[in-house]
């Protein structure tokens, strides 16, 4: 099978939005952006026995590929739209690209968000997808909007995507319950548009956690020209990182670990109210700490420093 023929067969589609012109087929797509809306738009690489094991099942590691991007459009407070796909195949293997592709289109049925175009090359397996997605100008979260005083909240518990790599590595042990559950939060992570939709007009700057929430609070702080005290009590586990895991590496997962897609955002005290309302209404989120002045991140267990072996993941590190 020839590249074009791995397109057209498992990658094309009939358009189903308007704001589509020109989809899949021809040398560039044509898109019409939204009247009045912004384009916001981002791109991240998978590779494989990196980012994703190679040898894992294919239709989980499209829907892990394209969730990833699409939390960046969630963390932006954007609306989904159009990807494109970039795939790099060691061969062109069939039984591997229909479940990839049965995946990664439904994934982007249920969230709305159409393949207009990619390309397709030989070598080791690597995934690129670019996500676009649409805003209100002027609405935008941003990493640079963070105040002395603002509260800092994440979404969710922090601490799976780590623990579900320690699980595949066999160094925990989770009974076959909690297995599942870090298999499902490693594979099939949710990008919170919901939560960013219903948290709009109370964020000042927002991020998504994929490197550890210590490098990704670390980003807004620089961005903002602020500092910020973690408060390790306060950090969100779930019942699979609790159960197999001593306390220290529960909490290290939960600042360093990485791979958890939740939205780690900034809240001026005057919003506060408004948005620990929401939490009561049913919004998973909580606080854990502070925006400060100066230009340090750190953690406090109890008022007292706690220390962490890493701050996150870093590609060249």
């Amino acid at each position: 099978m020839n590249e074009f023929e791995l397109i057209n067969r498992y990658f094309k589609r009939s358009a189903m939005s308007n704001t589509i012109a020109l989809g899949v087929g021809d040398d560039c797509s044509l898109l019409n952006v939204p009247s009045g809306r912004q384009l916001a738009v981002s791109v991240d690489t998978l590779v494989a026995d990196v980012h994703f094991p190679a040898d894992g099942d294919p239709q989980a590691i499209a829907e892990r590929a394209l969730c990833v991007s699409l939390s960046d459009l969630a963390a932006m407070g954007a609306s989904p739209l159009w990807f494109t796909l970039c795939l790099t195949l060691p061969q062109a293997d069939e039984r591997w690209v229909a479940p990839f592709s049965e995946g990664l289109l439904r994934v982007a049925g249920h969230y709305g968000c159409e393949l207009v175009g990619g390309d397709t090359t030989k070598g080791p397996l690597a995934i690129s997808v670019q996500v676009m997605g649409s805003v209100e100008p002027g609405k935008a979260f941003v990493r640079s909007g963070a105040q002395p005083d603002d509260l800092i909240y994440v979404t969710g518990t922090l601490g799976d995507g780590a623990a579900a790599l320690a699980a595949f590595n066999r160094k925990i042990k989770p009974n076959s319950d909690a297995f599942h559950y870090l298999i499902q939060r490693y594979y099939h992570p949710i990008p919170r548009f919901n939560e960013a939709g219903r948290l709009a007009p109370h964020v000042s700057a927002a991020i998504d956690v994929s490197d550890g929430l210590m490098a990704d609070l670390g980003h807004i702080c620089t961005a903002s020209g602020v500092g910020a005290e973690v408060y390790v009590e306060n950090l969100p586990l779930s019942e699979a990182v609790e159960n197999f895991s001593s306390n220290r590496q529960q909490r290290e997962w939960a600042l360093s670990g990485g791979d958890d897609y939740q939205l780690c955002f900034t809240v001026p005290r005057e919003h506060v109210p408004a948005v620990d309302a929401l939490i009561g209404s049913g919004l998973k989120a909580c606080n854990i700490g502070k925006i400060t002045s100066g230009n340090r991140v750190t953690c406090l267990l109890l008022g007292e420093p706690f220390t962490i072996a890493s701050k996150g993941y870093n590609h060249f590190g």
